[in-house]
Formats: structure tokens, C-alpha cells, sequence
């Protein structure tokens, strides 16, 4: 073992041990969005050479502290310190001139432009000022790829690429800035386990060059395996901070859930032995570069009168291709079989969904369940305008008796029923996305991350009207982040994993420990493309 001038102990062969200055360090860093705290003081270090994973539940403010780093968010308190000196960055290119770089789950590349091009994009040797080099670019390129040992053509179009190679063609892109700390969001997500051995050797010699690499990912087996230091988020707060060789993957499980639990109401509500309706091998294939790539496989599951069933997972686990596969809103093509009352049904369209009793409160209301502009009676009717119409004319009258009534059954704060749906809170938008699918009469309710960004005092109204749904013979599906939320609404829980069902959970089997050890992919077998 041996310890650089300035730098972190390392082993024999050259991993990160711990010790040595940091590099980057965060303190106190507290950001808000209105009234919503994303994060709250939170501490983060990363020592040269460092491979230091940051974990935690959607929503942990994992994303927003990297935003803050990388320069996307300059408004926040607390002080970041780059070698021991203060540092705020106002731009994304204020923070690569000090050599901190990004690589997004969302790759940024531009498809039909070569691999030179993508890697000195913006940064183009030119002949005279005026023509692009395009062989200095392409032997600068062959040159940084060389270095870390990937052999890809400089001059191939970046579309022609696989996945995992376009990875690698944005770790050449941040090297090419002299990046000395390298922030990966989720950058396994789309790989095969190949690409991800292949990754894993880049980022082992970048670490053993003594770049400093954050590695944000939900796959514990990957950070156990990589990582030399853990970070966990929980609801915005720093939880914990320990070398990997001194914790496990149960004790970061535990971290990243372990919140008070709620008591869900469970007791005065009977749940009806009638099967509504039955899902078998429902499966999603979406578009994709060369065809079709598969996010959902063999899902399966009876959902009874009275029932709610919780849908828990991972972001890209498959959780709302299940709502949108029933409910026939997909881009791509569904299988498998849906049977309704014992009789199976062909689901093509909202508007079958619709017309078969099913209803879906989509995940983004603003963009998806709600015409902002327009009043709550126009947005709560607008499902129903041709049935409330009259000779083929809108019935007003009609309209705004539906929308009074929806109104007063929900408590839906507002001045009127012809208030702008945009002027209304957070929690009454989504009062009015559910009134206006509950005026349909649904014998089925689909609720895809139904309190994402509404307060507490919201969030337990909404609690209180699914269960009183319920009560009512309802039956409902919610999808939610928040395992909490899952544990104190459902009465049993699907859990997915990678596309896949992973288990299905009663409640009194189903904890917070046991649903994030199934919903964390514990292999990188990718789906079929």
C-alpha cells in the first residue's frame, strides 16, 4: 500500500482505498423548487481516483446535487470547494473549464455526425479558421480512444454504434475536455453485460489515473462490485457515507428506505372475491433504432373488486408500461391477454379502455391529464362532451353541473368551477385529473404516480379518496416511487425489475427492505432487442 503526494492511499494494484484530500467537496448544500426542498444541507466528498457511488430512491435528490456541480443549477446555499478553493459555477461550461463533466442516462450524442465529430463537437480544429480538420479531428479522436483502450472508428457514424459504445464515445467527449471528475447517471441502464464489463475496465483505469468518477446507479450487485465509497440519499438529506468494504447491500437497502411508515387504513374495508380483471404475459415492445426493443415481459396479475393493487419498481422498470398497455395509450406493440369480467378483451385505444370501464390518471398532469388554460368544467368534461351533448351541440349546463359535482365530492379548493385548471395548487389539479376519470364511471382506476408533487396535507387527501374508492368497489392499480406510499395503499404488491415481474408481494409479507431487494436488478441480463 502506498499514498501519493496529495492522494488517496491505494492497494497493490492501484485501487482506492481511502484517505487523501478531496478533490470536491460539498457542504451544506440546500436547494429548493418553490416550496418543495430537494435537498436539505447535504454533505458529498470525492478524493482523486475516488470511484464513489451516490445512491437513493427517485427523488432523493441525487440528480439535483449533480445539477449543482456540474453547473445547470447555479442558484443553491451551502459552498462547493475544487481543491481546496471555493468555486460556484454559473454555466455547464464554467464547470468543464474546471474539468467537471456529465455523462446523462440520456445519452447526448448527435446520431448522424461521426464519432470525431461528437467527441470535438463545439471544439472543432479547423484549417485557416474557416474549414473543419477533419483528420486532425480524427486522429485526436484515434489517439483518446487509443488511451483507454476501446477500439472504435473515429470516422463511423455514431447512429451505427451500439449502446454501450456510445457510452464509451461520451467518456472520450468529457476526457477530451481534460475532465478530472467524471459524474455517470445510471450509465448501465441500456447495457448488455459485456458492454458493462467493458465499462467497468474504462472506468477502472480512469480511476487509476486519478480521475475522480461519481457513479450514480439503482444496481447494488454493480456498486458493490466497482465502487470504493457509498453516499445515500433519503428524501433529500445525506444518510450515509462509508468505504464499500465496510458495509453491505442490506445496510444500503435499509439507508436508502428507511423512513417512517404511515398506517394504512386497511381495517374497515373488505375486498370482494370477484376477479374484475386479469392480466396474463402482457408484454410492450417500443420502437426502437433497428426495430423493436422489448420493455415489458410477462406480467401477470388478478386485480378483484375493491381491490388495490401497488405497482413498485425502479425508473424503467416496466411499472407504467403495465398502466399504458392496459389502457391501450402505448407506443408500441402490446401482448399477451387482458380478460374483463371473464372475458377477454382487445384494447387498441383510450377510448376502448375507456368505453370498457377503464380509466388512467397519467403520471405528468400538467402535460398529460390537464388542458391548463382551460376551466375545471371544460377539463372534468371533457371525456364525456359527446355524451352530456345535445343534437350534436355541447350542453353547458350539463357540463358544469358535472364539473359542481366533482368539485364537491373530491373538496377541490378553487374559486368556481370555471377557475383555470393552471391557477389551482399542485394536490387540486390532481383532484380534477381524477374527478374527470371518475365521471366516466370506471370500474377499473389506473393511478400512475398519483401525489408526485403535492404536499403532505395533499397527499393525505388522496390517500383518503383511493381508499374510499375502494370501499366503494373500485378497483385500482397505483404505480408509485415512494415505497411508503405502495406499503400504506396496497393490499398486495407487484414488484418489477428490468421489464420483468419480480415477485408479488401480500402486505403482510411485503416491507421496504423486501421490495427494494427485488426491484434492484441483481444481474445485467438485458431484454431482447
Amino acid at each position: 500500500m502506498h499514498e501519493d503526494a496529495g492522494g488517496p492511499v491505494t492497494g497493490a494494484n492501484g485501487a482506492f482505498v481511502g484517505g487523501g484530500e478531496a478533490m470536491l467537496s460539498a457542504r451544506s448544500i440546500s436547494k429548493r423548487f418553490g416550496g418543495i426542498a430537494a435537498l436539505r444541507a447535504v454533505d458529498f466528498e470525492l478524493v482523486r481516483g475516488e470511484i464513489h457511488a451516490l445512491m437513493g430512491e427517485n427523488g432523493a435528490g441525487k440528480s439535483t446535487l449533480m445539477k449543482i456541480l456540474s453547473g445547470v443549477y447555479p442558484d443553491y446555499e451551502g459552498e462547493m470547494r475544487l481543491d481546496g478553493s471555493s468555486v460556484h459555477f454559473s454555466s455547464v461550461r464554467e464547470a468543464e473549464a474546471a474539468g467537471i463533466a456529465i455523462i446523462h442516462q440520456e445519452l447526448n450524442l448527435v446520431p448522424e455526425l461521426s464519432v470525431a465529430d461528437n467527441i470535438f463537437l463545439g471544439r472543432e480544429r479547423l484549417i485557416g479558421g474557416l474549414f473543419i480538420d477533419r483528420r486532425a479531428s480524427s486522429r485526436a479522436a484515434r489517439a483518446l480512444l487509443g488511451r483507454l483502450g476501446i477500439d472504435i472508428d473515429p470516422d463511423a457514424r455514431v447512429a451505427s454504434l451500439r449502446v454501450g459504445e456510445q457510452q464509451l464515445v461520451e467518456i472520450a467527449k468529457a476526457l477530451s475536455i481534460s475532465a478530472r471528475i467524471l459524474i455517470m447517471d445510471e450509465p448501465t441502464s441500456a447495457l448488455s453485460p459485456a458492454e458493462c464489463k467493458r465499462l467497468f475496465k474504462v472506468i477502472r483505469q480512469l480511476a487509476a489515473d486519478g480521475v475522480g468518477i461519481i457513479y450514480i446507479s439503482h444496481r447494488i450487485d454493480e456498486v458493490l462490485e466497482l465502487a470504493d465509497r457509498v453516499t445515500v440519499f433519503r428524501d433529500g438529506r445525506h444518510v450515509l457515507t462509508k468505504p464499500m468494504a465496510e458495509t453491505t447491500a442490506d445496510e444500503i437497502i435499509a439507508a436508502m428506505v428507511g423512513r417512517e411508515l404511515l398506517q394504512a387504513r386497511h381495517e374497515d374495508r373488505l375486498i370482494g372475491n370477484k376477479v374484475v380483471i386479469s392480466v396474463r404475459d402482457l408484454s410492450l415492445s417500443i420502437p426502437h433504432r433497428n426495430g423493436w426493443r422489448q420493455v415489458l415481459s410477462g406480467a401477470n396479475f388478478d386485480l378483484r373488486a375493491g381491490e388495490i393493487l401497488g405497482i413498485g419498481g425502479l425508473l424503467g422498470s416496466g411499472r407504467t408500461e403495465i398502466l399504458e398497455a392496459i389502457f391501450g395509450c402505448s407506443n408500441g406493440r402490446a401482448g399477451g391477454e387482458i380478460v374483463l369480467d371473464g372475458v377477454p378483451v382487445s384494447i387498441s385505444s383510450p377510448r376502448e379502455a375507456r368505453r370498457l370501464g377503464i380509466a388512467l390518471v397519467t403520471e405528468d398532469r400538467k402535460t398529460q391529464g390537464l388542458h391548463l388554460e382551460a376551466s375545471i368544467t371544460d377539463n372534468v368534461a371533457l371525456p364525456l362532451v359527446s355524451r352530456l351533448s345535445r343534437l350534436g351541440l355541447r350542453s353547458f349546463r350539463r357540463e358544469a353541473e358535472l364539473a359542481r359535482h366533482a368539485v364537491e365530492t373530491l373538496s377541490v379548493r378553487c374559486s368556481g368551477v370555471e377557475q383555470p385548471a393552471g391557477t389551482l395548487s399542485g394536490g387540486n389539479q390532481q383532484k380534477v385529473v381524477i374527478g374527470k376519470w371518475l365521471a366516466t364511471g370506471p370500474r377499473v382506476l389506473l393511478l400512475d404516480e398519483p401525489t408526485r408533487g403535492i404536499d403532505v396535507g395533499a397527499k393525505r387527501e388522496i390517500y383518503d379518496l383511493i381508499f374510499e374508492l375502494a370501499r366503494g368497489g373500485l378497483s385500482i392499480i397505483v404505480v408509485s416511487s415512494e415505497l411508503p406510499e405502495l406499503l400504506l395503499l396496497s393490499d398486495r404488491i407487484l414488484v418489477m425489475s428490468e421489464g420483468r415481474q419480480s415477485g408479488l408481494l401480500p402486505r403482510e409479507e411485503a416491507t421496504e427492505e423486501r421490495v427494494m431487494q427485488l426491484a434492484a436488478p441483481r444481474s445485467r441480463k438485458g431484454m431482447a432487442a
